[in-house]
């Protein structure tokens, strides 16, 4: 069996909530909509998944969908002036890392990697 990289995706309870939200205040490029919408984000596919099971949408999962950013002060900055509440920033070794969730509570990572010293 030889495994390809597909996809990463959540399930969402509303479609057109989680497009606002993956469009609008994180800037993502909508690839297609049909029963799920489709993102590009730096070459990866990322996929939001309609569903009515509530058991799914608890932000449950032990999975993160992380994305790299260059400064973690104006990614912060950038989400709180869009109504976002993101985690303060962690120091963790090879950088600094925060968190917030999307509508449906999925988590959500912010990864700066640490050049010499990392910036919180």
């Amino acid at each position: 069996m030889q495994l390809k990289f597909d996809c990463v995706f959540y399930y969402v309870s509303d479609l057109q909530t989680a497009i606002r939200f993956y469009r609008v205040v994180l800037g993502m490029r909508l690839l297609s909509q049909d029963a799920v919408a489709r993102f590009d984000v730096g070459g990866i596919l990322f996929e939001v998944v309609p569903t009515h099971d509530k058991s799914k949408l608890q932000g449950r999962g032990n999975a993160r969908f992380c994305l790299l950013v260059d400064d973690m002060r104006q990614a912060l900055a950038e989400l709180h002036a869009k109504g976002i509440e993101p985690t303060p920033p962690e120091v963790k070794d090879g950088g600094v890392l925060s968190s917030f969730k999307d509508p449906d509570g999925n988590e959500i990572c912010l990864w700066q990697y640490s050049t010499g010293k990392a910036k919180a």
